[in-house]
């Protein structure tokens, strides 16, 4: 599996350090699926994130791992194809929260396009999962790639707030702290967890309050129908 496919070039000079973690990981999933096992997302969407311009991100939202549905996964984190229904629920509670945060209604679809368009990476920690399973990629490797991700976009000295979703994002907290970026930070959204801090943290609001303490225009968190 080709995991080195053309990058945005600044995503490219940014991750060069890692192209011996990207062989490692692109051994691994290539031995998973010949042993048959069904790896999500599609080969060619595990790096679409690293397809958007390093140097116009000024908010990374930063989750877990794919959703592990088949059809659900797209390579952007929580966001999935337009097409897909039922949204998934970690979606959805996205979708209650940035009603209740910023009042927007939200549409039926679940493509995040519009956010991606003003500079909002769609990032997971771990960038593949087998079918099925949650977290079943965890420790292949993919850890080491994306916090290397996340230091190079701190390192830029540009605005920058991490949007950290879960345990798994927030022990990026620390390196964004450090670099003087902004960080909002909460439960995952999932099912599982939302109810212990997600809703009622205004991850919206919080974001925009603090680009703007950062001298960047706010984010329109409005999508689409």
């Amino acid at each position: 599996m080709d995991l080195l496919a053309p990058l945005d070039p600044g995503w490219e000079r940014a991750l060069a350090s890692q192209s011996d973690a990207f062989e490692h990981v692109g051994a691994a999933l290539r031995a998973r699926r010949d042993a048959g096992e069904h790896v999500l997302p599609a080969p060619e969407d595990i790096l679409r994130a690293f397809r958007q311009p390093f140097d116009d991100v000024r908010v990374l939202v930063l989750g877990q791992d794919p959703y592990p549905t088949p059809g659900h996964p797209i390579g952007m984190c929580f966001a999935v194809d337009r097409r897909v229904r039922p949204l998934p629920r970690s979606l959805a509670n996205i979708y209650r929260e940035l009603h209740d945060d910023v009042g927007v209604t939200p549409p039926e679809h679940g493509d995040l396009t519009a956010w991606t368009n003003q500079g909002v990476l769609l990032l997971n920690r771990v960038l593949t999962v087998r079918a099925g399973a949650s977290a079943s990629h965890r420790g292949m490797g993919w850890e080491q790639i994306t916090e290397a991700a996340v230091r190079a976009l701190a390192g830029r000295g540009t605005p920058l707030v991490g949007l950290l979703w879960g345990a798994d994002a927030r022990r990026m907290a620390p390196v964004l702290r450090e670099a003087g970026c902004g960080v909002v930070e909460s439960p995952h959204p999932s099912p599982l967890s939302a109810q212990r801090g997600f809703f009622g943290s205004r991850p919206f609001s919080r974001v925009n309050a603090l680009l703007a303490e950062a001298g960047a225009e706010p984010v329109d968190w409005h999508l689409p129908a």
